[in-house]
């Protein structure tokens, strides 16, 4: 079994992280971070980091690996984290696959193939379609995309633009609806021999433990972290800011010339702090819903009931 791995699945704040070091433990293992936000630097508090405590105690990978600046795909984030699953597996060790993005996961366990797009053309029609966005709007390009990727739009919400966009646009870059291009490599059998473990727990215990995160995040300086962002020179169209807890504070910071604590606030800016906090919670819950209905779809996988 020279290709075993370990997947440590689930939504978000239900103790992935503790639970993959205790199998590193166990198993000699090493951790390989398929969180689309950790893999940023800079993007501490809010992407739930693993302390340094916990990165003291096993071997991490694939957090703080890129500047914030840089909108990395999922082909090019298959391609990193693979090299470093290789490079424990060549020391006779145990990687320890974790995080919550589905789609990350499922790309590295299958080895998922990833067509290849020319930026200038992929930049080309991206623009069209926005363009198109802006005149026409959302129920125009939704429409569209429902005469060529009908599948798509099944699973696709109208609401989620960034989805919509990508869509249409590679079915307009490989004239291939991307729902026949995600069965095909569904369809595909793993190169790894993998246990493959989601995390779950009730959902008022995980709400519960979600909105208590976020009110953490808060107290520890989410703020002044996404101030600091902003004052790198980081925008919303970029992949890492637009993340749950750094899109929904950037107006609010951005607007701010200094922000220490949120107790420093006037009495209308903490109302709107509350609502955009409020924000964050409901988001990260709605997230994590979505998580579950992810794995619900996966094959070979084994159900962890978690206790708080």
């Amino acid at each position: 079994m020279e290709n075993k791995i370990i997947v440590v699945a689930g939504p978000t704040a239900v103790g992935k992280t503790e639970y993959a070091i205790e199998l590193a433990k166990k198993y000699d293992g090493e951790i390989v971070s398929l969180d689309s936000v950790q893999v940023y630097k800079y993007l501490d508090i809010g992407s739930a980091k693993p302390s340094k405590v916990e990165l003291a105690e096993i071997p991490h990978y694939m957090i703080d690996e890129v500047e914030p600046n840089i909108n990395l795909n999922v082909a090019q984030f298959k391609e990193m984290a693979l090299k470093y699953v290789y490079d424990i597996l060549s020391r006779g060790k145990m990687p320890i696959l974790v995080g919550g993005t589905g789609f990350y996961i499922r790309a590295l366990v299958y080895n998922t193939e990833f067509l290849y797009e020319d930026e200038k053309e992929s930049a080309k029609v991206q623009l069209e379609i926005e363009n198109e966005l802006k005149e026409k709007g959302i129920d125009y390009i939704y429409n569209e995309l429902m005469q060529v990727d009908p599948d798509s739009t099944s699973i696709i919400k109208k609401e989620n633009e960034r989805r919509v966009i990508r869509a249409l646009k590679f079915y307009k870059l490989h004239n291939m609806p991307i729902s026949v291009h995600n069965s095909i490599e569904k369809s595909k059998e793993s190169p790894f021999d993998f246990d493959y473990y989601v995390l779950y727990a009730d959902r008022d215990v995980l709400y519960k433990r979600i909105n208590e995160r976020v009110d953490s995040m808060i107290d520890k300086g989410l703020l002044v972290e996404v101030k600091n962002l902003i004052d790198m020179g980081l925008t919303l169209d970029m992949n890492s800011m637009n993340s749950i807890g750094y899109k929904e504070l950037y107006n609010f910071c951005k607007s701010r010339n200094v922000i220490y604590n949120k107790d420093d606030l006037d009495e209308n800016s903490k109302e709107e702090l509350k609502n955009n906090i409020e924000m964050i919670k409901q988001h990260t819950r709605n997230y994590a819903k979505r998580q579950l209905t992810w794995f619900r779809s996966e094959k070979k996988i084994k159900w962890i009931k978690k206790f708080f």
